[in-house]
């Protein structure tokens, strides 16, 4: 018993490199064994989300996408057209002055909205990995425990067999005496 104890032990503490007393070991081993520790990431990170971080990965989510690229050409490209042929005097004529302070805004307030949300999808990953690791954590503990309960039932198993062999040849021994 001791053994599995040591052995649970430095594992716990090789897991987390950190030294821990006996009994906030067995409390670390039982919540980790005993407890549900998985958490859906996604969800728990999403209901604490703030309006301006939605926003961020909305905008994030439509400026990302083959939509918005496809749409943003053909606004590019109706621009131009209008400004060349359409309107004579006026408008925003070659070289388009109008139309590259438009996209230069847009970068501008794009490109901070955009990091904002990889920001956050940053802080999802470690949440994440966290998460893996706690669970790969149990895991390990579990098989380790699991490992242990079987040596220890091989064990018992052995001392049974040799208990009914006994028996057998004792009973053996007395048929030969009789």
């Amino acid at each position: 018993m001791e053994i599995k104890q040591t052995n649970k032990k430095d594992l716990v503490k090789k897991l987390l490199k950190q030294e821990i007393s006996e009994e906030d070991e067995n409390d670390l081993i039982e919540m980790l064994i005993d407890k549900p520790i998985t958490i859906d990431v996604d969800k728990q990170e999403d209901k604490d989300l703030t309006k301006g971080e939605k926003l961020a990965d909305k905008l994030s989510e439509v400026a990302g996408s083959w939509g918005f690229i496809i749409g943003f050409t053909l606004f590019i490209l109706i621009w131009i057209g209008i400004n060349t042929f359409l309107i004579k005097k006026g408008g925003d004529p070659y070289p388009f002055i109008l139309l590259n302070l438009v996209l230069s805004c847009l970068a501008a307030v794009q490109a901070p909205v955009i990091m904002m949300s990889q920001n956050r999808q940053a802080k999802k990953d470690s949440l994440r990995n966290q998460n893996d690791y706690q669970v790969d954590l149990k895991s390990e503990l579990i098989l380790e425990r699991l490992h242990d309960e079987i040596l220890e039932s091989i064990k018992n198993e052995r001392q049974i067999i040799k208990l009914l062999n006994e028996i057998k040849e004792e009973q053996e021994e007395k048929k030969e005496s009789k």
